[in-house]
């Protein structure tokens, strides 16, 4: 067994190198976080290393070995193999899995549910299936809207955006109509956004600029489900927790905590503590085209368990959005592309 080692800024272009390299039947054996070479290294920048091995031509010697062997056995004289064991098939499996940053006990759990006879060589879609299977209670099964669905999140991280997609994708298949409402009065900017969205879908569109205003209009009784924008403010910020007081007290009401896929594990902590007094009950995911992976995220989520709704993955109306499901977050984990638009189908 051929054994080389690949150095690659990420995970993906690691991976890229090793198939690009040894072929796709290549086995990752393992991979690790290494300083990188030279003054890169020394100025703290760390790259994704990555040991694969793949079975090369066997030489002439190896075949008359393997012949004499053979001949040996039948004639009932056993010999001992000086060659090294090839990794077994759970251990190449959950290889495969933590490469992509998955932590070692949720990728080991994950090759273990697989039939033994299905192991060695597993597909990407065999793997696919089983790691769905595992992540299946972070889908949200969601399919009727909330009196209110609320989003909240930091500045930047995609609430107005999200929802005009949610908006303009019940438009476009004949759907509920939906209002949306900006809780978001001191960002002139961020109201005439969603005031735009709302003229372009013709759907109801009020402001609240004040909590007082956001706890009244939570108040209203609607046929009309409404969807809220609301300011991206630091949550130590005294405006950012009357709001989350006003949301977790609503009734009726699901509140959508929207990170960036990209977020560190240690900055996403740190966010949905944060954020804890709006009692958030479901996660959106946004930017998951910019991401590598979403495997780091996966243990912090489990140990949250607040459901995923949506998966963002760019920057187009109403296309880039879907809703999530085990499998799209599967594909997300393993760095597979995300069909456009399935929220649609």
């Amino acid at each position: 067994m051929f054994l080389k080692r690949f150095r690659a800024n990420n995970v993906r272009d690691a991976l890229r190198a090793v198939r690009e390299d040894l072929g796709p039947q290549a086995l990752v054996l393992s991979t690790e976080m290494v300083s990188a070479y030279g003054w890169r290294g020394l100025m703290g920048v760390r790259e994704v290393e990555i040991t694969a091995a793949v079975e090369r031509e066997p030489s002439v010697a190896r075949l008359e070995e393997s012949a004499s062997r053979h001949t040996d056995m039948a004639s009932g004289v056993g010999r001992t193999s000086k060659d090294h064991a090839a990794p077994s098939p759970i251990a190449e499996l959950t290889a495969r899995l933590t490469a992509t940053g998955l932590d070692e006990a949720i990728a080991a759990e994950v090759a273990n549910s697989i039939p033994t006879a299905a192991r060695r060589g597993a597909s990407p879609a065999r793997l696919r299936d089983a790691l769905a299977s595992r992540l299946a209670d972070l889908a949200a099964s969601d399919r009727e809207y909330a009196r209110a669905e609320v989003f909240i999140g930091p500045p930047g991280c995609g609430k107005t955006t999200t929802i005009a997609k949610i908006a303009a994708q019940e438009r476009a298949r004949g759907g509920q109509r939906l209002g949306l409402l900006a809780a978001d009065g001191f960002r002139i900017g961020a109201v005439e956004q969603l005031r735009t969205y709302a003229d372009i879908l013709d759907a109801p569109f009020k402001v609240a600029r004040t909590p007082d205003d956001l706890h009244a209009l939570l108040a209203q009784r609607s046929r009309t489900p409404v969807l809220v924008d609301t300011a991206g403010r630091s949550p130590s910020d005294h405006a950012a927790k009357e709001l989350f007081r006003v949301v977790g007290e609503a009734q009726g009401v699901r509140t959508h905590l929207v990170l960036p896929a990209s977020t560190s594990v240690t900055v996403a902590r740190r966010i949905l503590d944060g954020y804890a007094d709006a009692r958030p009950t479901r996660l959106v995911l946004t930017k998951v085209d910019e991401a590598d992976s979403l495997s780091p995220l996966v243990s912090l989520l489990h140990e949250r368990q607040v459901p995923i709704s949506y998966l963002g993955t760019g920057q187009r109306v109403p296309e880039d959005l879907n809703r999530a499901t085990a499998q799209l977050l599967a594909a997300s984990v393993l760095g597979e592309s995300v069909p456009v638009h399935s929220s649609l189908s």
